[in-house]
């Protein structure tokens, strides 16, 4: 077995890519403290094609040194708004028609294996700080919470391997359905 040379990888450039149909999907970043997260977001949505990444509050926003060094270059070609507060990104998500689902343990989350997800609607996914997770504020906005089933001592993930998990799952069910 040989390792592909990148130039052998079928990868569209820049010009290509910003015109292939994304997925109905944001991802909505609620005061996430490290950079190295946010450009690892920035990779994760454009490696599943998702259509926007919306940094709130004390996330940082490009050009910043720590998020092209895990972004790669992904800061070019992912959409992305900055809102000083993440309950105005929701507010206007909800106003556009948006599903908006937290990434999050409360009282009343699902399990990511059971969300259910139906082609044709559009989807904003709200994944918050490492320390605090997703404000009280912005959970009362959620239209519902999913956590990802874990099995170990912890009971928390990285929230950008959260990220990764959870937008790969969301992407593949709906590609399924196209």
């Amino acid at each position: 077995m040989q390792k592909l040379p990148s130039d052998e990888l079928g990868r569209p450039d820049l010009a290509t890519h910003k015109n292939i149909p994304k997925l109905p999907v944001v991802v909505v970043l609620d005061n996430v403290r490290s950079a190295l997260n946010v450009g690892s977001f920035f990779r994760t949505c454009d490696a599943f094609g998702i259509s926007s990444l919306y940094l709130c509050g004390i996330t940082a926003t490009p050009p910043h040194k720590e998020i092209q060094k895990t972004a790669i270059g992904a800061t070019e070609s992912v959409d992305w708004r900055y809102f000083n507060h993440t309950t105005e990104a929701i507010q206007q998500l909800n106003h556009e028609g948006y599903r908006v689902i937290g990434i999050e343990h409360t009282d009343q989350s699902t399990s990511l294996s059971s969300l259910d997800l139906t082609l044709g609607e559009s989807y904003a996914l709200v994944f918050g700080n490492e320390v605090d997770g997703i404000s009280d504020e912005v959970i009362k906005q959620l239209n519902e919470a999913v956590e990802i089933e874990q099995f170990g001592t912890k009971h928390s993930l990285n929230v950008a391997v959260c990220g990764g998990i959870v937008i790969h799952q969301v992407s593949r069910r709906l590609r399924h359905q196209g």
